[in-house]
């Protein structure tokens, strides 16, 4: 809006009447798409009073009453639109002609000038398109007039609404333009825009189906006129008066008797063209289309209309008549302007639509001759299949970054904020950051697919970015540099990440410039979708850091990052370990100590006094008593004279399940130092 132009929507206190609106405004454009359906249906309502006429089988012309009212009524609803359309236009400000040198130009807000304006360009166009002359016309003027017949009236009426039609038809096109003018465009969407176009397509088959049967009505009246002039001009036979074709004058004793002698009704029938030629106007009497209800004539002239129009009108089979061969020529050149046009607008609309898929069928066959050109494998093919397919499904062939390229930077990082600030904030060590780091993280952030079964990154190879799941599961391993028995793996899903070694590389201020190695193999278990932070990106966003408390970072980067994950998990089995060794050994330091305290160091003391000098009945249990004692001698003395040389006790053979599983530590990121 200018900036000297009043505010678009009125204050509460004031109503529309009392306010200058914006032609550009929200009101307005919302008022013309209201006015443009509500001239559609007008439309639409004139070419239903073609079918008031109805040709009786007594051979005489009445009007559908019930049809009538009910048009009328529809009619007077349509005019309020037109009325309130014109009162708008009294309240609608303009762009001064003068000055449109730059921009948009001066909106003049004073109500005077906008009248003036109005009465001299398009007052008197909306004021004929508003005015209700049929109602007025068939439910006033021609029961004024005296002995009026239903043919005149029928004539009369069509003639108004012929004359008022062009007029009604003449305001969309300045309607369209200011709506196009507006907001670029008819239709937001392609199919709407085609909708409309088809809409505009079967307006001109209703009008021309309306004016068939119109004209239909017209050529059966006509018949029996010039029957009725010959039968008047004959002298052996009753005299016809024009007045018994009117079926007001039904029970006339006069035209009961004229109609029990006349030929008018085997002369004029459409199926014996002997006498009278109907043309392309007698498939309305041969189907009995003239005496049918409402609903049924209304669909079979629509239906009739359609099918010529289509063609072209070569089909039709017509007379010699005057007004039908000009009739047929017109739906000839009215079909093929109305097909280039309005069809052609339609496939238009249509093939943009489609314009991206089909774009994306030619990438995919592009794709397929290229894998067979290179011979590529089959799992190779398939996995390139998938990837495509995949891509299509997620974006349908959308290019995001570009389209976020082309917008400000205001509202590219708005939008960023909206699509990544709650994924970035699931990541607890970007949750401490405030939130001009969080908008610079989310401005850099790039949408990123991943297909089932396939690696992130490997092992040992340089790590380029960060991951940061939307959607999907990924599996991370790492066998610790390729240590042989050496397994560790978990499941990251939405919210989770991967490359936290890139952003100890980043947060590291003297980081050499070689990027990282990754100490985790990240495969894709299922279809992956989510966002990625380069290391450049990474790198400079890292700067800010600094401003932020070192423990706290260290804090939050070593409880969520997997690599410290591992090694804590390592570090504490091997304490584990360490402390059950220990144990063991203190259990054992025991037992020998004990052991001495009892027998001494020699193999003497093995034997006792009593034993030697009393000898038992029950010398077997003593010999075992022996042979256990000596045992027990001969393990402990081993284990006393190994515990200097030896780590781990005989007890247990193979004594690799307590070797100790080493990982290396990470790296520390100092946030502190300089630079």
């Amino acid at each position: 809006m200018h900036p000297h132009a009043l505010p678009t929507f009125p204050p509460a206190c004031k109503s529309w009447w009392d306010h200058i609106h914006d032609p550009g405004s929200e009101f307005i454009n919302k008022w013309n798409h209201i006015f443009l359906v509500s001239c559609m249906i007008a439309l639409f309502l004139d070419p239903l009073y073609f079918y008031l006429p109805v040709a009786g089988a007594d051979a005489c012309l009445t009007n559908d009453i019930p049809l009538s009212v009910w048009v009328t009524f529809a009619r007077t609803v349509t005019d309020l639109f037109f009325f309130f359309h014109v009162l708008i236009k009294f309240r609608t400000a303009f762009v001064a002609p003068n000055s449109r040198v730059f921009g948009r130009g001066q909106l003049v807000m004073d109500p005077r000038a906008i009248a003036i304006r109005y009465l001299k360009s398009d007052f008197v166009l909306d004021v004929v398109a508003a005015l209700p002359l049929p109602q007025i016309v068939i439910w006033f003027v021609i029961p004024a007039v005296k002995s009026p017949t239903t043919d005149h009236a029928n004539h009369t009426l069509s003639l108004i609404v012929l004359l008022q039609y062009i007029p009604r038809f003449i305001v969309m096109f300045p309607l369209n333009n200011r709506i196009v003018k507006a907001t670029g465009v008819i239709a937001k969407t392609s199919w709407s825009g085609a909708a409309y176009n088809l809409l505009l397509y079967v307006l001109a088959s209703h009008v021309l189906g309306a004016t068939w049967y119109l004209a239909s009505i017209q050529r059966q009246h006509e018949c029996w006129e010039q029957q009725c002039v010959k039968e008047r001009n004959d002298t052996h036979s009753p005299s016809c008066d024009i007045t018994f074709l009117d079926c007001s004058n039904k029970d006339d004793p006069g035209r009961q008797a004229w109609l029990r002698v006349t030929r008018l009704l085997t002369n004029c029938d459409a199926q014996n063209d002997v006498h009278f030629q109907f043309g392309m106007f007698a498939d309305a009497f041969v189907n009995h289309v003239a005496e049918a209800t409402f609903i049924d004539k209304y669909f079979y002239c629509l239906w009739w209309g359609l099918r010529n129009l289509s063609s072209y009108g070569q089909n039709l089979m017509t007379s010699t008549y005057e007004f039908e061969t000009l009739f047929s020529i017109g739906i000839c050149i009215m079909g093929l302007v109305l097909f280039a046009h309005l069809i052609g607008n339609m496939q238009t609309y249509m093939q943009t639509s489609a314009a991206r898929l089909d774009e994306w069928r030619i990438r995919r066959r592009d794709t397929e001759e290229w894998m067979r050109h290179r011979q590529l494998p089959p799992n190779l093919q398939e996995r390139v299949r998938r990837f495509v397919q995949y891509k299509w499904l997620t974006t349908r062939g959308v290019d995001e970054e570009s389209i976020l390229k082309s917008l400000p930077l205001d509202l590219r990082r708005q939008i960023q904020r909206h699509l990544c600030l709650a994924l970035v904030r699931r990541v607890p060590f970007f949750a401490q950051m405030d939130d001009q780091l969080l908008d610079a993280i989310c401005e850099r952030l790039v949408q990123s697919l991943t297909i089932r079964d396939t690696f992130i990154v490997r092992e040992g190879d340089p790590v380029k970015e960060m991951l940061f799941l939307i959607r999907g599961q990924l599996e991370s391993a790492t066998t610790n540099g390729g240590r042989t028995g050496f397994y560790n793996s978990i499941t990251l899903r939405a919210g989770d990440f991967c490359g936290e070694e890139l952003l100890t590389w980043a947060l590291v201020p003297a980081s050499r410039l070689d990027l990282p190695l990754s100490t985790r193999t990240v495969k894709a278990i299922t279809e992956v979708e989510g966002f990625v932070l380069r290391a450049t990106d990474l790198k400079f966003v890292a700067k800010q850091f600094k401003r932020l408390h070192s423990k706290k970072l260290q804090h939050a980067f070593r409880y969520y990052s997997h690599q410290w994950r591992t090694w804590g998990a390592c570090f504490i089995q091997t304490a584990w370990r360490r402390y059950k060794r220990r144990r063991l050994q203190m259990e054992l330091s025991k037992q020998e100590s004990a052991y001495y305290a009892q027998f001494g160091d020699g193999d003497a003391d093995y034997y006792s006094d009593e034993d030697v000098a009393t000898p038992s009945a029950s010398g077997s249990n003593r010999e075992q008593h022996l042979g256990a004692t000596i045992l027990a001698s001969k393990f402990a003395a081993n284990t006393r004279r190994g515990a200097g040389t030896q780590k781990l006790p005989r007890l247990y053979p193979d004594d690799s399940t307590l070797k100790m599983p080493k990982m290396f530590k990470p790296e520390m990121p100092d946030f502190f130092a300089d630079s």
